[in-house]
């Protein structure tokens, strides 16, 4: 993964061939950015294909109060955009300095001197350059000066369009199975397992604690079926489970967690791992308890629903 950490130089050599290249933000790299890698796969032929990709988030440097929260951390999204094609993921270290670029001075920059660009496949809304005043007209009428090609395709399917804004509404509202549409995949977190209170121990189900992480989209609260992917240890695994997320209200808690319980194991231990918890569907809300005796009874009506939403046959 090549890192622009200057905006006068690539940590890595210019390309020596011409490039298929495509642009955006990709943040969780949906059906519509997948798109467009599936169309500069079309063009590519022989030719390298390159993403080109931006952090921090351009919000980020402009209005940090109003950063979106992320679908996908960098290297997520750099291995999500290589199994879609890309050979090659150049991340732009975006800054201030960046971004007062002319759209005349990235396409120099980035297109022409580092990439050598053939063909740039974006999205139709696409824009570029100091205050975004670049679009796909302008990229066009460049590409004509520079000899390169631009395809602007629509980022849109089943009547509406793809967005990561819309992919982190839903996954807010906890409509994960409606995010995993438009993401092609389930909706996800991924962290570091620690030490709870280890009150589901106790009640007979161990859960994985993953903090939830700042700045990064968590479903809203409550119970879900999902699927846990351990990323270090036991690679390969992919695990049924039942997730809460939320501050265990029952027990008068505070902390806002992830807590999945791998269904029939009582025997893992994930302490100090990395998981990614995929999301499939939303069970029910969060609520609190009268007694513990009634939140056990509706953890095992939690557990048989999870096995329903997953396909599983009964216990």
């Amino acid at each position: 993964m090549a890192i622009w950490r200057e905006v006068d130089g690539a940590d890595t050599a210019p390309f020596a061939e011409p490039t298929v290249v495509t642009i955006g933000t990709f943040d969780g790299v949906h059906l519509g950015h997948q798109s467009l890698l599936a169309r500069a796969c079309e063009v590519a032929e022989e030719r390298p294909i390159v993403a080109v990709t931006f952090d921090p988030h351009p919000v980020a440097v402009f209005a940090p109060d109003r950063v979106p929260a992320l679908l996908t951390g960098i290297e997520r999204r750099v291995e999500l955009l290589r199994a879609e094609g890309a050979g090659e993921v150049r991340v732009l270290a975006f800054s201030r300095e960046m971004a007062v670029w002319s759209p005349e001075e990235f396409v120099r920059r980035v297109l022409i001197e580092d990439l050598r660009a053939a063909h740039v496949v974006v999205g139709e809304n696409f824009t570029y350059g100091s205050k975004a005043s670049g679009d796909v007209a302008t990229l066009t009428r460049f590409g004509a000066e520079h000899g390169f090609a631009v395809d602007a395709l629509p980022l849109a399917g089943d009547a509406q369009e793809y967005s990561s804004s819309l992919v982190r509404r839903l996954v807010a509202g906890g409509d994960v199975a409606a995010a995993a549409r438009i993401l092609g995949r389930p909706a996800e977190v991924s962290g570091v397992v620690t030490r709870g209170d280890q009150r589901g121990r106790d009640l007979g189900f161990p859960t994985a604690n993953v903090p939830v992480a700042s700045g990064f989209a968590v479903p809203g609260d409550g119970v879900y079926a999902a699927w846990v992917v351990p990323l270090s240890q036991d690679a390969g695994q992919r695990w049924p489970a039942a997730v809460s997320v939320g501050d265990n209200p029952t027990f008068d808690g505070t902390e806002r967690r992830v807590e999945a319980y791998v269904l029939d194991r009582t025997d893992l231990d994930l302490y100090d791992q990395e998981i990614r918890v995929e999301f499939v569907q939303r069970l029910r809300g969060m609520e609190a308890f009268g007694s513990v005796e009634a939140l056990v009874e509706q953890m095992h009506a939690d557990v048989a629903a999870a096995r329903r939403a997953l396909g599983l046959p009964p216990a």
